[in-house]
């Protein structure tokens, strides 16, 4: 239990006790009934319209205008953000344990803010099922990132609860809304599943955001006092856990792109975040000749237009040998993504050769050695240009995370559990269920140090993610929904 933080999680919780106690108008615009909704096995009401409008609640501001009142689940004046332990996300960790309670889950929320409702089922002592995913989101966010994945595991269970078989699962079952996937706030990803992986160092409590506030100081501000051994505490024993599964929308066009409202996901890129900084000479931008300067900048430009080429053609610029074969540079031709996302100078004046630049590099790929491999040359080339223009280079890793391969019969209950959905949904189903790769991180990825993971992709408008015009269709919904509780009605 999170005992510490339960004063300012009561008044969350009362605040969102009288929310639910009211009659709000719904913010989901249903669909025009039919025969599916005679069928009792599909759910509609819980697992697509009350789903939906939880997704919606989630995401929007919610009003009563009864009362006057303005509940939002955003920091943001007019946009969605929910950053780890912001006010925010304290508001969705209410409603979040308000809804697993709904469906029948004994909740609490732990010393890093992640969110827990548990069934026992017919045998408690069985290993545990985790599935769930995660409650942050990026700035400026769509509502379906990570969302998703929560309020479908809750309504799966729910359903259960309703027919009387939720303490009828052959084994515990846990939902997890993990407090930060995104790392937008410390700029390190996982905070809340890397703790219950046990790969989050103690280290980590001493990262400081952008206001050199460090991790374990803001915990204290939220009254948690996180200690190195409580922190340790905080990670599963593996013999106590049999799987993890995760629900998330593709954040990719192929699942519209083939017609198919749900895939299978084979794995997950690797990924690595690297913080360059060039110093150079600070001085005037009128006096100084072209040929006397040592501008950061321009070398930070000539690196960048450097990392595009490589990661557009790593085989021009990668050596074959024993840890860079042929089959790993047409995997990288294949996979390899790179993106520099962030720059800032100093002093950042338009008359002012800047003195320092400093940006951020994201690379990714299926394999593991590709992606060292092209890090390795990154670094390299970084380096000479540097040399080159009489400046000075630092190269930080942030971020390594190892490419994960999902579970083969996770995979295959999985693909059986969609099958049964979508034949449920629209009768006789001839296509193959799609298998996917994941160029974007997930909880999944932190959970593998655990134990075996598998992933359901859901469709997504344009395969538009990071944006408030992500979306996701009410009936691909309802069937994400379906196709967990299939998978949960067939656990071994």
């Amino acid at each position: 239990m999170f005992s510490t933080t339960t004063t300012f999680l009561h008044s969350c919780f009362l605040l969102s006790c009288l929310l639910s106690a009211l009659s709000c108008v719904s913010m989901f615009s249903g669909i025009e009934t039919g025969d599916l909704e005679k069928r009792d096995d599909l759910f509609p009401q819980i697992l697509r319209d009350e789903a939906v409008a939880r997704l919606y609640e989630l995401g929007k501001e919610m009003q009563i205008t009864s009362m006057c009142v303005s509940f939002k689940v955003s920091d943001g004046k007019n946009y969605l953000e929910r950053t780890f332990l912001s006010p925010a996300s304290m508001r969705a960790i209410s409603l979040i344990r308000r809804w697993m309670e709904d469906a029948g889950l004994r909740t609490w929320v732990d010393q890093m803010g992640n969110v827990h409702g548990r069934v026992d089922g017919a045998n408690a002592n069985a290993e545990a099922l985790l599935i769930g995913s995660h409650m942050d989101t990026v700035v400026d966010a769509g509502m379906f990132d990570g969302s998703l994945g929560i309020v479908s595991a809750i309504s799966a269970l729910k359903a259960m609860h309703v027919n009387g078989k939720l303490e009828k699962l052959k084994r515990p079952v846990e939902v997890i809304a993990f407090s930060d996937e995104e790392g937008v706030r410390f700029q390190t990803t996982f905070l809340g599943s890397g703790a219950i992986a046990g790969i989050l160092p103690a280290t980590t409590l001493e990262i400081s955001d952008k206001r050199d506030v460090m991790i374990k100081d803001f915990l204290k501000e939220n009254s948690i006092d996180i200690t190195e051994e409580s922190l340790l505490k905080l990670k599963y024993d593996p013999k106590s856990v049999w799987g993890y599964v995760e629900v998330h929308i593709e954040q990719g066009p192929v699942l519209e792109q083939v017609g198919f409202p749900l895939g299978v996901v084979k794995g997950i890129a690797g990924q690595t975040r690297l913080k360059v900084t060039v110093r150079g000479s600070q001085g005037h931008a009128g006096t100084v000749p072209m040929s006397m300067r040592q501008d950061p900048m321009a070398a930070a430009a000539e690196q960048i237009v450097v990392l595009e080429s490589l990661c557009k053609h790593p085989e021009e610029y990668l050596s074959y040998d024993a840890h860079c074969s042929d089959s790993t540079v047409k995997s990288l031709s294949s996979s390899l993504v790179c993106t520099v996302g962030e720059i800032s100078t100093w002093p950042s004046a338009s008359n002012v050769i800047p003195g320092q630049v400093t940006y951020t590099v994201d690379i990714r790929a299926i394999d593991d050695l590709g992606r060292e491999a092209v890090i390795y040359d990154l670094s390299k080339q970084i380096y000479q240009i540097c040399d080159k223009r009489s400046v000075s280079c630092i190269i930080e890793h942030k971020h390594d995370a190892g490419a994960v391969i999902c579970d083969s019969d996770l995979s295959s209950q999985l693909k059986s559990a969609t099958y049964s959905a979508l034949k449920k949904m629209e009768g006789d189903i001839q296509d193959e269920v799609p298998t996917l790769m994941s160029g974007a991180g997930h909880d999944a990825m932190a959970i593998s140090h655990l134990t075996k993971v598998g992933m359901l992709f859901v469709r997504c408008r344009g395969g538009i993610s990071h944006s408030p015009q992500e979306h996701v269709l009410d009936n691909d919904v309802w069937a994400a929904g379906l196709a967990t509780l299939s998978f949960l009605e067939n656990l071994s």
